[in-house]
């Protein structure tokens, strides 16, 4: 077990590539996952790829190959990975943007609500990924919690106050004025602030030993918990559509 763990921390700090090459190879293969990975470790035999495996590598394979492109990390210390990297990301976030947009009017869905649905979800899938990764590795998952609070802060205070502070500097430069319409900004908010707090009640009721836990626990405990927080979700979700169709009345009327 002692010789796993150190496998596995001498991995995590030697991530990289030191060629082109290497990252398109890596990126055209199909690679067991880390269930192949550790019946390698216990077993001693080399597992092949599963259909699942090769399943995934085909729906992904567009945006492996396209971020081989990215220079490698041993290339002037990882500096121009850090740069390139940023800035692939902010054009395949403008395209998501757009697309969604384009998306919306075509079916007849509003800004907001394509935002809160679509745009939402897909930004939010590397992040439950992550909290997943975190909750197996970290023995008591406070990384796997903790990325909820770290990714929305880091999608407000950065993601929107950059923005928004480059457009007033724009603005104020052309002699404008920066104004930007609160729309159900207040509504959705203030649900969300409301759901939070019942999220984190439930959290702190399954800390209870008679419960199993905050996360895991007995069966019937994990079905029923994350059954009320997929609630959560799609209550918020319809709640939002219906008020920004104005089917239910706003906190500004």
């Amino acid at each position: 077990m002692v010789d796993k763990l150190v496998k596995k921390a001498n991995a995590s700090m030697l991530v990289g590539s030191s060629s082109w090459r290497e990252q398109f190879a890596e990126a055209i293969t199909v690679q067991a996952g880390e269930e192949g990975d550790d019946e390698d470790e216990e077993g001693g035999e080399e597992k092949l790829p599963s259909c699942m495996d090769y399943v995934m590598h085909f729906i992904t394979v567009f945006w492996k190959v396209l971020f081989a492109f990215v220079p490698p990390t041993d290339v002037l210390m990882g500096y121009p990975t850090f740069v390139v990297s940023i800035f692939a990301i902010g054009v395949v976030t403008a395209v998501i943007g757009d697309t969604a947009s384009h998306v919306g009017c075509t079916i007849g869905l509003k800004d907001t609500v394509t935002a809160i649905g679509f745009v939402a979800l897909g930004t939010s899938v590397p992040d439950t990924f992550a909290s997943k990764v975190a909750a197996q590795q970290d023995p008591y998952a406070d990384a796997s919690v903790g990325n909820v609070t770290g990714s929305n802060a880091v999608n407000v205070f950065l993601g929107i106050g950059i923005a928004w502070t480059m457009a007033a500097i724009f603005h104020n430069a052309k002699g404008n004025d920066f104004k930007v319409l609160p729309g159900n900004l207040a509504f959705s908010v203030t649900l969300f602030c409301v759901e939070a707090v019942v999220a984190i009640a439930v959290m702190m009721i399954r800390r209870s030993p008679r419960i199993g836990g905050e996360l895991g626990g007995p069966k019937v405990s994990k079905i029923l918990t994350t059954s009320f927080l997929v609630f959560l979700w799609i209550f918020y979700v319809l709640m939002s559509t219906l008020e920004a169709y104005n089917l239910i009345p706003s906190l500004s009327s």
